[in-house]
């Protein structure tokens, strides 16, 4: 089962922007919290399997949601113009990608796929899957993820149109709440020629193998 949301961009505050570091609590602080958490459900963490949870936990964050510490704009600052010419689709089919949702901060993960026609020059292809990677490794919503993707090579790069589709399964949906197993939620933008020519649209379609 398919849940399809349609998103626009729009200019909006940057969501996932970081505290000031004044404000920022320190390393002892969120072990504590965590600490905190730990006898809140009902365990000791003073046991050995639980002692070093702490600081394991919070080195896991550091890993997990690195797209704070990341621009986005970085991957995209340099072009290659000698492509003969190139001016058709560049396309990059099933990017993996791991995020959390915002609301219970439990995964959700899938792939991406990911269109552009260009009009100066083209990117280096891993490029894409790192801003990809970066705004995913925030805490999010699939469909606040899309629009930020969009917006940042729409403002970067200026191509002539790109095309995202992504599709994710949301832990949220599947452990708990309605613990409906298996449901895929697919959030999809277009812009420039994508959303103009319908035939370049269904040509992306098809090429991921959605129609």
């Amino acid at each position: 089962m398919d849940t399809i949301i349609t998103t626009q961009t729009a200019d909006q505050p940057v969501q996932g922007q970081t505290v000031t570091e004044k404000k920022r609590p320190s390393r002892q602080d969120a072990e504590a919290a965590v600490r905190t958490l730990i006898e809140w459900i009902g365990e000791d963490p003073s046991r050995e399997g639980l002692q070093d949870t702490p600081a394991r936990f919070v080195k896991a964050y550091q890993e997990l949601y690195r797209g704070y510490n990341e621009d986005p704009v970085v991957p995209l600052q340099r072009t290659f113009k000698e492509v003969n010419g190139y001016r058709d689709m560049v396309l990059l089919r099933d990017v993996e990608f791991f995020s959390a949702c915002e609301h219970h901060m439990v995964p959700f993960f899938g792939k991406a796929h990911i269109a552009y026609y260009p009009s100066d020059g083209v990117v280096g292809l891993s490029k894409l899957a790192r801003v990809i990677d970066t705004y995913a490794r925030r805490l999010q919503t699939q469909e606040t993820l899309t629009a930020q993707i969009i917006e940042v090579i729409e403002k970067t790069l200026n191509p002539r149109g790109i095309a995202l589709v992504m599709e994710a399964e949301h832990m949220c949906m599947s452990m708990r709440g309605v613990q409906k197993k298996g449901v895929s939620t697919v959030t999809a933008t277009f812009t420039g020629v994508f959303e103009e020519d319908q035939t370049k649209q269904d040509r992306f379609m098809t090429l991921i193998g959605v129609r």
